[in-house]
């Protein structure tokens, strides 16, 4: 193993003792701590190659949120990103909340769900706003909000703002029948803050957790797929967001613990065509 994988492997080591040791008050955050710490003291090429790759799926479709979030998005770009997910039978389509209801429209008596984003892209506002903007874009025809959490007070150790701030998300949804998805961004934690995040949205009651906004300077690793779901155990969604691009980018994401994919590239990861650059869509 290289030194720089030694370094991680100690690093990953320490910061999870630590963060297991400061939650174990609170036995439901992590499912399985023992099990936790043998991946983590097994090291980071044991983390990156984790997951069965059997069960990675042949029809990727259902497991992509077919994204369009980039702010000078048009009328008529959203209408092709709704006929492409109604072809392909994806199993959204994210969008920001102004285009919603005429996502909703498009996709009527599809199979596909319309999903937006709360709080986006900086988690900064307050829990009552997220909360009123998760029950507008519900309302509107949203079946799955994907909200980012206050980056901010997780940063700080507020903890407790952290929770409720996903509580209130998560209760505005469930009252709907609606799907929470916590975005952590992982380009800006540390491994200790991504273990942590990922504990609060499962205590808070999301149904997932996701790694990336696509604006944050970073995208899903397989690694922080791997870590989130050590942390968070089998039964909760992980949703890995930003720079996946290629069928082989999704299925490492699958076998390393992914159940959703995110990706702005949805047609190029199925149909193995030539599309736009990665990222160009958000």
């Amino acid at each position: 193993m290289s030194d720089t994988s030694l370094e991680r492997t100690a690093l990953v080591e320490l910061v999870t003792r630590e963060v297991l040791a400061a939650l174990a008050e609170r036995a439901d955050i992590c499912e399985n701590p023992e099990k936790l710490r043998q991946v983590v003291e097994n090291g980071a090429d044991r983390v990156a190659f984790h997951g069965n790759g059997a069960e990675v799926p042949l029809d990727l479709a259902k497991y992509i949120d077919h994204t369009l979030l980039k702010p000078q998005a048009s009328q008529a770009e959203i209408d092709r990103l709704c006929t492409e997910a109604r072809d392909y039978h994806f199993a959204s389509v994210c969008i920001n909340p102004t285009w919603v209801k005429r996502a909703a429209g498009d996709l009527r008596g599809s199979d596909v769900k319309v999903c937006t984003v709360i709080g986006f892209p900086l988690g900064a506002n307050t829990p009552e706003i997220k909360a009123m903007e998760a029950r507008r874009a519900i309302r509107d025809g949203a079946r799955e909000v994907d909200m980012v959490l206050n980056i901010g007070a997780l940063k700080s150790g507020d903890y407790d703002l952290v929770r409720t701030d996903i509580e209130k998300v998560a209760d505005a949804a469930h009252e709907s029948g609606a799907v929470l998805k916590v975005i952590l961004e992982t380009a800006m934690l540390s491994d200790e803050e991504k273990v942590i995040a990922s504990a609060l949205a499962k205590e808070a009651k999301a149904d997932y957790i996701k790694t990336s906004t696509g604006f944050g300077g970073g995208g899903a690793t397989v690694y922080d797929v791997a870590l989130m779901r050590e942390t968070v155990g089998p039964g909760m969604g992980i949703k890995a967001s930003g720079g996946v691009h290629t069928a082989e980018d999704a299925e490492d994401m699958i076998a390393a613990g992914a159940t959703r994919i995110g990706a702005s590239a949805g047609v190029q990861i199925v149909s193995g065509a030539e599309g736009e650059e990665g990222g160009t869509r958000y």
